[in-house]
């Protein structure tokens, strides 16, 4: 397996891509800025764009969605939930598009649900709805490499806001609880801030449960 990190955008988000070494396909995740970097490194890498999942709506991770889609192609991904609030003035493409024409043009490809999987190559996406940071946050579980992209829903130590529009703490608490702390100890927690950590650190130690 293929898979890289970035930094990217204003608010320092986590972007990662990752791909099938034989099938030469790719995906990418939260894509909240520099399209034309994260599409060089797939050229250089020989990788077919395949799929830009989106673990939720806020401008900081779907900025260049469709940059990256203009660029590398790929269909756009996102739970339906979430749709809403890509027009959203304050967190979503509307406080950073700077036309109606340019907010329009962020139309979603593929809408997905818990329970859904998504192939690529020989890695299998399992999508988990962890709800509470937006309505349709989702989270992308690789059970067989143990790792998880859990987007804003929890952080090395934290959690995710919820005081934005659509934002719910009990149900962020609930989620991590149960859709995330139920995996294994060892699985890899990748967060959109910050440091990587794993589901039993988190479980032991972070101070919000």
């Amino acid at each position: 397996m293929i898979f890289e990190s970035f930094v990217v955008g204003m608010l320092q988000t986590n972007c990662y891509l990752l791909g099938d070494e034989k099938a030469r396909k790719a995906v990418v995740i939260d894509p909240g800025g520099d399209s034309a970097r994260i599409s060089q490194r797939l050229r250089d890498a020989g990788l077919e764009l395949t799929y830009i999942l989106n673990t939720h709506a806020h401008f900081d991770h779907v900025t260049d969605c469709w940059a990256l889609r203009r660029l590398a192609g790929g269909e756009v991904i996102m739970h339906p939930d979430d749709e809403v609030i890509l027009s959203n003035r304050m967190v979503g493409m509307g406080a950073v598009a700077k036309s109606a024409g340019e907010l329009a043009a962020c139309r979603i490809d593929r809408l997905i649900r818990g329970g859904d999987q998504i192939e690529v190559g020989s890695l299998v996406f399992h999508v988990i709805e962890t709800p509470g940071h937006t309505p349709g946050h989702v989270s992308f579980h690789l059970p067989l490499e143990k790792m998880i992209f859990v987007g804003d829903t929890l952080f090395a130590g934290s959690i995710g806001r919820t005081d934005f529009p659509g934002g719910s703490y009990d149900q962020l608490i609930r989620s991590v609880r149960e859709k995330i702390f139920s995996l294994p100890g060892e699985t890899l927690v990748y967060p959109g801030h910050g440091p990587e950590t794993t589901v039993e650190r988190e479980r032991l130690t972070n101070p919000f449960f």
